[in-house]
């Protein structure tokens, strides 16, 4: 009876007409898919004007034998693969009818000298790989999402339902990512950077972006901001957070973003840099760039780390900006460099202590007399040589909201850092931060969506506190703005001292001691209500909120509201207005063919899953899809623009009008910060290496031709 079937299967088969060449090898790899073996198109023949194929061989991918150069090679790079070639006869041919236009099948064998493949392995065979051009579309769609290539392959064997049905391997897959990102990059790393950039430049005349070159074409530094970044620096560029963060791109170049924080109290970005050297030219070319993208708008205040080269950009570039280093990064020098645990102590007093000048730098002298820091060398007079940029009391009156360290650029970078490998390139960079500014908008907006409702009060709250938490926006008012209302209680009236138009009140508070705050008060003597008021504390002034104080004198006086003094505009909802907010990313351009693409995939899906509920459904929806099918994938073309493309691409276009942004080179890899590696002694000299087997050189065991000998068992030592 088998016989009888494979005789059946054979005339079928030699009875075949196919309309392309393309359709019998489709044939032939399905049926080879069913039997477990792969094929291969093999020989061909044209016709005598070499325009038109005539015939066509297709072969078991066991056909043929290996070639005797890649068994016979002495020094090999890499162990040898597998046999796969036994030379097996099975093969299909097929011919072109000139009078039909059909291939017929001119020649099949289907006798195979191996064993087949079993059914759930057959998927491994090269033949029966191969991805989609829909699962390309969503593979690039899950990449430039910021999805690790091993986590895409894992969405895909779930969502077909396992690896004998997902059609390709994970080989496969990074693959086909390796071969579009070498096409996204073909004008060069730097170059498709700088195309982009450009190209965004025409579309939004407000988006900026600077860049720099060595002498030899180079590209050593580059800085971008789009709209949406800018009008966010005019609204809370008061303070400013930077420094680099590394091991983000294969270039070991340091990005800087700019950053700082908004009326939610949230990372906000401003701008974001490249350089590829760390001293102050480099910075200065910088910061110049970041003032030019912001119409010249420079900080109130700016912290950073340590970085000497930083520190006098800033200095030259905004002179008039407080400067601040991060209170983090001084807690860890004062670890790393002071072992005593009381001069510990007392230095890290400095950085809280907010007492007044005079006081603090009485303080200091005593603390070098005492612990006798007579070396102007040692880390602890260097550290009191920059005392005004990092200890609290020169910067007690100075607007930082609060801010003591460069937290808000460390939480941006381990955003940026996550899922962030040092071998990107410079697109891939620019892709993974674009994620990663989308995701700190959205929150932004999910923030302004809460904003819009009033916070759950008391009925029995007093005006005051009402408007506090009408005008602030909640973030604000829940972290500052209600402790301060909360510790009125706390506070009373010492002494006031009544004048024409100022009033001056001294205050205490229960919790503080004998400690005495001075709160002064300018009075609008027409209509009795206070026009500017001020505390000792300087809370109103750093941090932008009022204090206890303020508002127990507000109380006390019987204000109906809180004076537009103490509500610094950043803080609340119309800290943006005028500014209508954009959102969404414009990096990528999206063809017609991929909207096309998502409008149906996105049809389809909802129907899809309504059809599957019931089995009358799934099969009309199934019939109605293979009928489309059958019609539309025989005829599908090339795609747009004459090559198909599979998912948002990067916006490029021309360079007619920018001639001088022509032949921008990748840069050139730094080294990192920190001392070099050490070489180690087994890796000095590897002409000198010796095989363990032979104990000859130019090899190692792994090549040596006494491995074979090595890895056989005798025949006396079988069990048989």
């Amino acid at each position: 009876m088998s016989n009888d079937n494979s005789l059946l299967e054979y005339s079928e088969i030699v009875m075949k007409m196919f309309n392309s060449e393309d359709e019998g090898f489709e044939f032939y790899n399905d049926y080879a898919y069913e039997k477990g073996f792969g094929v291969r198109k093999d020989y061909c023949e044209w016709d005598s004007g070499h325009n038109e194929k005539t015939l066509r061989k297709f072969v078991c991918s066991c056909e043929g034998f290996r070639a005797e150069k890649h068994l016979t090679r002495e020094i090999k790079m890499r162990r040898s693969r597998n046999i796969t070639r036994c030379g097996c006869p099975a093969k299909l041919v097929i011919a072109l009818d000139h009078n039909t236009e059909q291939w017929y099948v001119k020649d099949f064998i289907d006798e195979h000298n191996h064993s087949m493949i079993e059914p759930d392995l057959s998927c491994f065979l090269r033949s029966h790989r191969r991805i989609s051009d829909e699962q390309k579309a969503e593979i690039v769609l899950l990449q430039i999402s910021g999805i690790r290539k091993h986590q895409i392959m894992d969405i895909m064997l779930k969502r077909y339902g396992g690896y004998d049905r997902v059609g390709f391997t994970s080989r496969d897959l990074y693959n086909f990512l390796h071969r579009n990102k070498l096409q996204t990059l073909s004008p060069g790393d730097a170059q498709t950077l700088i195309n982009y950039m450009i190209v965004q430049k025409r579309r939004d005349p407000d988006f900026s972006f600077q860049y720099k070159r060595d002498g030899r074409g180079h590209l050593t530094g580059v800085l971008w901001c789009d709209f949406e970044s800018q009008k966010d620096y005019r609204a809370f560029g008061d303070v400013v957070v930077f420094d680099g963060t590394y091991k983000t791109n294969k270039y070991n170049l340091p990005l800087v973003p700019f950053v700082g924080v908004n009326h939610h109290k949230s990372t906000v970005l401003f701008a974001c840099g490249v350089v590829a050297h760390e001293d102050t030219k480099s910075y200065v070319w910088l910061l110049r760039s970041f003032s030019d993208a912001m119409s010249q708008k420079h900080p109130v205040s700016v912290i950073t780390d340590g970085d000497l080269a930083m520190q006098k950009a800033i200095s030259i570039v905004w002179p008039n900006a407080s400067h601040r280093l991060c209170g983090w990064h001084i807690e860890n020098n004062i670890v790393s460099n002071i072992k005593d645990a009381e001069v510990k102590e007392g230095i890290r007093c400095f950085l809280y202590d907010r007492c007044s000048i005079e006081e603090i730098e009485k303080k200091w002298l005593e603390f070098l007399k005492k612990n006798e820091v007579t070396d102007k060398d040692s880390w602890l007079y260097q550290m009191y040589e920059r005392r005004k940029v990092w200890c609290a009391a020169y910067h007690a009156s100075k607007r930082y909201l609060g801010l003591r360290s460069n937290q808000r650029s460390e939480s941006l970078h381990s955003r940026i850092q996550f899922n962030l490998d040092r071998k990107m390139s410079l697109v891939e960079l620019l892709q993974h931060f674009d994620n990663t500014v989308q995701k700190l908008r959205i929150r932004q907006a999910n923030l302004d969506f809460e904003a819009s409702y009033k916070p759950c009060l008391e009925p029995d709250t007093s005006i005051i506190v009402n408007e506090a938490a009408e005008r602030f926006t909640p973030s604000v008012y829940y972290a500052d703005v209600q402790y301060s209302l909360k510790t009125v209680s706390k506070c009373f009236l010492i002494e006031e001292m009544d004048g024409y138009n100022i009033v001056e009140y001294k205050v205490g508070r229960v919790d503080k001691g004998e400690k005495q705050y001075f709160v002064e008060c300018e009075i609008c003597v027409h209509e009795d209500k206070v026009k500017e008021i001020s505390c000792s504390c300087l809370k109103l002034q750093s941090l932008g909120t009022p204090c206890s104080h303020i508002l127990f004198v507000l109380g006390l006086r019987g204000e109906s509201k809180l004076p537009d003094c103490c509500v610094l505009e950043r803080w609340t909802m119309g800290a943006k207005r005028g500014f209508p907010p954009t959102r969404k990313s414009t990096m990528y351009d999206y063809s017609d063919s991929v909207q096309r693409y998502h409008e149906l995939h996105n049809i389809s899906q909802m129907t899809s899953f309504a059809a599957s509920q019931s089995l009358e459904a799934y099969e009309r929806l199934k019939r109605v899809l293979e009928e489309e099918a059958a019609m539309i994938l025989p005829n599908r073309g090339e795609g747009e623009g004459g090559r198909k493309r599979f998912g948002p691409v990067l916006t490029q276009g021309g360079l007619d009008d920018y001639a001088e942004s022509y032949n921008v080179l990748d840069p050139i890899c730094v080294p990192g910060r920190g001392a070099p590696k050490k070489k180690m002694k087994s890796s000095s000299d590897k002409s000198n290496k010796k095989c363990t087997l032979c104990k000859e050189e130019g090899h190692n065991r792994r090549t040596c031709y006494l491995r074979d000998e090595e890895t056989m068992l005798p025949e006396d030592v079988l069990d048989i």
